[in-house]
């Protein structure tokens, strides 16, 4: 496959080669690759009105929806950077992003109008996905003079200090991750393609380009959709699917999983989570012909660095320490360190990568500080001051080599320190999953009086404290058994289906000490 230069350029040579191959289904809303192109020009004709020349950066306050892909696509034809910003998050949240990004203009689709006020000056475009469906070209666009160093898009996570961190992606850090997921998928005309990740969540990059780039249908879910997962494989005949795992326990709970529901998929792949065996043998059940990934990266190594790929035959599926299933191994053109604390070489130990898909740093530069290491005589350093490719991205990820490929153990951040011992809170979480009445778990470390203290929340039937606890002391030690234990019908979810540590933490320091066992 031919490596494109830039996103715009992987895009339209689909649209010139399948033509009349459907992109994008959406709703009511079905288009072609020449229809899907014709609107994006169409919308770029629109942006050049109103900036008089093509723009530095765009942002993009959409959901998923043709507004979303027409202006996509339209902001990159011109060469710009697309600033993806979510209409369901705080509107002030929103605005803080667009001060620091600072696009030439913003165009917003009905959800994303309704939040715009006067405080929001710039030039702004409104579009409804009618509208669009409606648009033609009116004229000719200036030749398409992006380079492959140029910034794709930015991306917005959450920052230690509050502060959203910008993460500029360019152009010749997705083509190796699109020319690699292509091919690896099998990604071409008359496949079906998922789309359950918001924009502002660098996972929608491999929704949209790979499906694109292949010459596949992206399917667009409704609103319920993500409920029902199988209902929406099943009646849109989705052949590729691809999601957080959170996707499948809510399922689960919801009762949601009929068994071999999805038989048209021939792939499933998970990331933004560990995925656990329990989910993937519930997956599996409905969807028995899908070869199942589990992928893993974050959004600074642009999208996804590392994949494993179950045995078909469930027998032979790896039995790992937590319960998870690998992350496998780092993509063979990336180049990786695991190191302990000591910055030494080791079997398990903090993840490191570089190379092409590797970011140039944020930003803002003050906030590489701490996030990338280089060697002086040999050993690893923090630096920021004269960042190189030759610099390793600090992932801050924990993992581990069992037998021979690497387990994801959790955050580097989710390791704390009670009454002197060092836990890892993952690993409370994989023993309480163990329970056969439990299904997800989360474990939170919050200051009370001077002392940390754990606190665990689980799903699935309530079960009395004392027991819950004498039967998880017979497996971690008696330091890891969180202090109190609180079951939840459901864990809180964040706008891109992830379990949202920050709000079950707020949910616990709410309640305090009233936070227990249901009985």
């Amino acid at each position: 496959m031919t490596e494109h230069g830039t996103l715009y350029e992987w895009f339209a040579a689909s649209s010139e080669r399948y033509p009349d191959h459907i992109a994008v289904e959406a709703g009511e809303i079905t288009l072609t690759y020449r229809e899907l192109r014709d609107r994006a020009h169409a919308v770029a004709e629109r942006i050049l009105r109103v900036t008089g020349e093509p723009p530095r950066r765009v942002a993009l306050l959409a959901a998923r929806g043709v507004t979303a892909f027409a202006s996509y696509l339209a902001a990159l034809r011109l060469g710009a950077t697309v600033v993806p910003l979510n209409p369901g998050y705080p509107a002030e949240r929103n605005r803080r992003s667009r001060s620091l990004a600072r696009p030439d203009v913003l165009i917003a689709d009905a959800a994303g109008a309704a939040q715009l006020t006067a405080e929001d000056a710039g030039p702004v475009l409104r579009f409804t996905d009618e509208e669009i469906a409606g648009l033609r070209t009116e004229g000719e666009l200036p030749p398409l003079t992006a380079s492959p160093d140029d910034v794709a898009y930015i991306l917005f996570t959450s920052g230690s200090t509050g502060r959203p961190k910008g993460v500029p992606i360019r152009h010749r850090n997705v083509a190796p991750f699109l020319k690699h997921n292509v091919a690896r998928f099998e990604v071409g005309p008359g496949c079906r393609m998922s789309h359950t990740f918001d924009l502002t969540f660098d996972p929608s990059v491999y929704d949209l380009f790979v499906a694109w780039s292949g010459g596949a249908t992206l399917v667009v879910p409704g609103g319920q959709d993500m409920l029902t997962p199988v209902d929406y494989v099943a009646r849109n005949g989705l052949t590729h699917w691809f999601s957080v795992p959170s996707v499948v326990s809510v399922a689960a709970e919801l009762g949601n999983l009929p068994a071999d529901g999805a038989s048209t998929l021939r792939h499933s792949v998970f990331i933004g989570e560990q995925l656990t065996a329990d989910q993937a043998a519930a997956w599996q059940a409905v969807a028995p012909q899908a070869k199942l990934t589990n992928v893993y990266g974050p959004t600074e190594l642009t999208i996804q660095c590392t994949e494993y790929t179950l045995p078909d035959d469930t027998a032979s599926w790896p039995v790992t320490s937590n319960g998870t299933i690998p992350i496998g191994d780092v993509y063979g053109f990336l180049e990786f360190l695991v190191l302990d604390e000591q910055g030494r070489p080791a079997k398990e130990g903090e993840l490191f990568v570089r190379g092409s898909q590797r970011f140039d740093g944020y930003l803002d530069p003050s906030d590489n500080e701490g996030r990338f290491i280089g060697f002086d005589q040999g050993r690893a350093v923090l630096e920021v001051e004269h960042l190189t490719p030759g610099h390793y991205y600090r992932t801050g990820d924990r993992v581990r080599y069992e037998d021979g490929t690497l387990v994801h153990l959790g955050r580097s951040d989710n390791q704390v320190k009670v009454r002197g011992y060092r836990i890892e809170l993952g690993e409370i979480e994989a023993a309480l999953r163990k329970h056969p009445e439990i299904g997800q778990a989360v474990v939170v470390a919050i200051r009370d009086g001077g002392e940390t203290r754990l606190v665990g929340c689980y799903t699935g039937s309530p079960l009395e404290r004392g027991a819950l606890v004498r039967w998880l002391r017979r497996r971690v030690p008696v330091h890891m058994v969180p202090r109190l234990l609180h079951h939840l019908d459901a864990l809180p979810l964040n706008a891109n289906g992830k379990i949202d540590r920050g709000r079950v933490r707020e949910l616990v320091t709410e309640h305090g000490s009233t936070v227990q066992a249901s009985r």
